[in-house]
């Protein structure tokens, strides 16, 4: 209890444009932690603003306060932000705004800000001449259609093709979106039901070629995009200087850019118009009517608003040898309490050219060389984690990459925590960017793919229920297509059974109905997947693996929901025989 008394003392909640407007009246300077109510303050920094309110020692001068951008109007530009910002305020006016959790340079602007107040009160300097940060008012004419696109959004839905799937062409095709402008909000993939076809397409339906493509659209795996206008970001602001005088004058310039910008530039082309020009639109099909997108987003997506609201970030850690040795399963339940999930981990001894790549940022000090030797002497356990905006939680849970800066910033990072004696530098490693992560992952964890089989007797609303347990699992669905498996077709994926007693059983039970077949692709997917459906007898299962597929939806050794290749060799022969037209990436697996 007192430790939650003291927090509460150190930063006063603003969550009104009423309090808001109250909080202007302080005198000297107010550091603002403006926040999301879906991800709470800054906790990172809340160590380093009571270090500073203690060493400060003026009550007077220097003020805390967190601010909840979702009720406070004046706030409303920054609503939606998915990093830390920190606003300034000098008794009344924002003169300065900090992106990120950056803790040098906020210590060093609170710092200046305070010894300034203090020379002011001392009539040693004349007050500069801040330029006021202003921000732009939702209800004035000039500023109100940029705003109210984003508090009202509109979305778009797009339908990537089964042919441009297969053919390797969604991957090219969101890039394309991306680079536009335009924003992916969510994604799925699935196969339409033949309903689905007929819902989304009802503009359609009197062509007289509409039966034959809605078998077409059912046949194989389409992307579901949700898509949004956007706004173009401006860079981050990059704070070399010092002098708050000059900082917040290239701070109100770059807002102004941003609030002006917009309103000169020509209007975009709809997301529609700009697959045509990018000669992409026959892979792509789009739907821009408001009523008819929000009934799709309900029917795709249910819960699209929480979800819109999750940022699920994938990164790699790395947790070095003697941390790995000494203390692994206490970071792990920190990883966990701190609501990451561990998609995939696996020990490595890393090369020597590897640890130097990882291990980059030290290269010029004293100690690389025996840091080299360390971090090569012995296994390091490598970890893909994901969780809602897990790159910056990341970085704020381990701290800086040096113990002696991380005891000055923030002593509650595991950096400190688990410093060792013999080297300076931070124990756990993390991704520096999405882009950093996603190169990291495929390197440490190359993808590898693997067939799966949705047996005839799986009801739909089991697949659902697979498909989410898939997912969660981890795996990529790359390819998917439902099919009668004839005595042929069947024959590309139980090739090895062909000449057994039972085989016919199996063809029986196979021609019952369609069966969904899936290539499934993760680091290590052959062995996951023959985990994660269990053994083949679902009675077996359910006392050996209760948690896997078989137990929960097998009925018999026949009718066991599910199928799965048996190896490396096995997968990429059934899915090159079943799809001709997948090219693996990484075809020796591991």
């Amino acid at each position: 209890m007192a430790g939650k008394k003291r927090e509460i003392q150190l930063q006063a909640v603003v969550n009104s444009q009423s309090l808001w407007d109250e909080m202007l009246q302080n005198k000297g300077l107010t550091v603002i932690d403006v926040y999301q109510a879906w991800c709470g303050p800054c906790k990172a920094m809340q160590t380093l603003f009571r270090k500073l309110k203690n060493e400060l020692n003026e009550d007077e001068l220097l003020h805390f306060v967190v601010a909840e951008a979702d009720n406070i109007v004046t706030l409303q530009p920054f609503r939606d932000q998915c990093e830390p910002i920190f606003l300034f305020s000098v008794n009344g006016k924002i003169i300065a705004k900090i992106n990120g959790a950056n803790a040098p340079l906020v210590n060093q602007k609170i710092i200046n800000l305070v010894n300034e107040e203090k020379k002011i009160a001392a009539g040693e300097m004349v007050r500069p001449q801040y330029h006021e940060i202003v921000f732009v008012d939702p209800d004035a004419d000039d500023g109100g259609e940029v705003l109210n696109e984003s508090v009202n959004q509109l979305y778009s839905i797009a339908i990537i093709k089964p042919d441009a799937v297969i053919n390797r062409k969604s991957l090219e095709i969101k890039q394309k979106i991306i680079k536009a402008g335009f924003v992916i909000e969510i994604e799925d993939k699935r196969v339409f039901t033949e309903q689905q076809v007929r819902d989304f397409y009802h503009r359609i339906a009197h062509q007289p070629d509409f039966e034959d493509f809605v078998l077409f659209m059912t046949s194989g795996l389409s992307h579901i995009l949700v898509i949004s206008q956007g706004n173009e970001e401006q860079p981050a602001l990059g704070e070399t200087e010092s002098d708050p005088e000059t900082e917040a004058k290239e701070i109100y310039e770059d807002h102004l850019a941003m609030v002006t910008t917009p309103m000169m530039r020509k209007k975009r082309d709809s997301l529609e118009e700009y697959l045509e020009r990018q000669h992409i639109s026959q892979f792509c099909d789009v739907e821009e009517n408001i009523t008819d997108v929000n009934c799709f987003i309900d029917m795709f997506f249910p819960d699209f608003k929480n979800m819109k609201n999750l940022k699920l970030e994938k990164i790699l850690a790395l947790l070095r040898p003697a941390l790995f040795q000494e203390k692994k399963e206490d970071v792990l339940k920190i990883i966990e309490d701190e609501g990451f999930k561990i998609l995939m981990q696996r020990q490595i001894v890393l090369s020597e050219e590897e640890a130097q790549t990882l291990c980059k940022e030290y290269e010029n000090e004293d100690y690389f060389g025996n840091l080299i030797e360390k971090m090569t002497s012995g296994p390091s356990l490598a970890l893909v984690l994901v969780r809602d905006h897990g790159l910056q939680h990341w970085k704020e849970l381990i701290g800086p990459g040096s113990v002696e800066k991380a005891k000055e910033y923030l002593p509650e990072s595991l950096c400190v925590r688990f410093a060792m004696e013999d080297l300076p530098i931070n124990q756990l490693y993390g991704s520096d960017s999405l882009e950093a992560a996603e190169r990291e992952i495929q390197y440490f964890f190359p993808p590898q793919s693997t067939l799966a089989l949705l047996k005839p007797h799986v009801t739909q609303e089991q697949r659902e229920e697979i498909l989410k347990l898939i997912r969660e699992a981890g795996f990529e669905i790359t390819q998917m297509k439902e099919m009668l498996l004839n005595e042929e077709e069947a024959g590309k994926i139980y090739s090895k059974i062909k000449g057994k007693d039972f085989y016919q059983d199996v063809l029986e039970m196979l021609s019952e109905g369609p069966s969904l077949v899936m290539v499934l692709t993760k680091w290590n997917a052959v062995s996951d997947w023959r985990q994660l459906i269990g053994p083949v007898e679902p009675d077996e299962a359910k006392l050996l693996s209760p948690d896997s597929i078989r137990a929960k939806f097998g009925r018999s050794v026949l009718k066991n929901a599910v199928h799965g290749s048996s190896n490396t060799y096995e997968a990429m022969e059934s899915i090159t025989r079943i799809f001709e037209e997948f090219g693996p990436e990484n075809p020796e697996g591991n």
